[in-house]
């Protein structure tokens, strides 16, 4: 249970060997994770989580989008998955942002996280909300119901950004990220709330937090030019017991993209740590 009264999603993907949670991305769900974690499960046991608002956990009536109540979600989220710590992260985009929080929070949790272009920036910038941004503007505009999961897969595997991504992705997307609708299916996530959560992603603090967090972290770089990717070499700096890597033949999507390649980062690094 996190904060709210949200229960928090979790979704049990199988395997042995230490726990890994995998965090998704702002819009996404747990789900989209599988490919990543079946090609793991024979090193972890593996675990997602939904975001308030995202996938299978509920967003609370009224709520507005606050960042640090994702934080609660992901603290809660590990909590049940380690009480006692040993912890293994991936997050990817928002939820590099979510378990950065809950390593904060309780130091002992993680034992690493891999943070694939984190949703942390600089608080001494102008966080003005009053800037054009193309992502809030695509989620706003993002269609929200189809006659069929069909033909949100046909609709989605059409166009950028998801006409790239591995088809396993793409068609778990769809199934765990709709629910049926009179119309056919309508999206779990809501284009409104995909767009606050875009709107107010520079709104939180965890920047002036990082020096205080000393887990052991892996922050991904990729090879666009603006945004968070530009910004993770900043946030690898400013954490004392971190190291980055830059990936430049990636995008922020890279894990959708290649869920393989992913995995054997996840589990190059995951094995230079003692097992408990």
């Amino acid at each position: 249970m996190s904060s709210d009264q949200v229960s928090v999603a979790i979704h049990e993907f199988g395997g042995s060997g230490r726990p890994l949670l995998l965090s998704h991305a702002t819009g996404f769900h747990g789900y989209c994770y599988l490919p990543i974690a079946d090609r793991l499960n024979d090193r972890f046991d593996c675990f997602a989580l939904d975001y308030r608002g995202h996938g299978s956990t509920p967003r609370p009536d009224d709520w507005q989008v606050d960042w640090d109540r994702y934080g609660d979600d992901a603290l809660a989220a590990a909590r049940a998955i380690a009480p006692d710590g040993g912890l293994v992260g991936f997050g990817h985009s928002m939820g590099g942002a979510g378990l950065l929080m809950a390593a904060q929070r309780d130091p002992g949790l993680f034992d690493l996280i891999i943070a694939f272009e984190p949703i942390v920036f600089p608080t001494d910038v102008d966080r003005s909300e009053s800037e054009p941004s193309m992502m809030v503007e695509g989620a706003r505009r993002r269609r929200e119901s189809f006659d069929s999961f069909e033909a949100a897969i046909a609709n989605y595997a059409s166009k950028p950004p998801m006409q790239a991504f591995d088809p396993d992705v793409l068609r778990l997307y769809v199934a765990h990220g709709f629910r049926p609708a009179p119309e056919g299916v309508r999206l779990t996530c809501a284009p409104e709330h995909e767009a606050r959560t875009f709107e107010t992603g520079a709104a939180h603090t965890t920047w002036d937090l990082l020096p205080e967090i000393h887990t052991r972290v892996v922050v991904i770089a990729s090879g666009d030019e603006m945004g968070p990717a530009e910004v993770a070499p900043k946030i690898a700096e400013r954490l004392p017991n971190s190291v980055l890597v830059e990936q430049p033949d990636s995008n922020h999507f890279g894990p959708f993209i290649d869920p393989a390649g992913t995995a054997d980062l996840i589990a190059d690094f995951a094995l230079s740590i003692p097992t408990p």
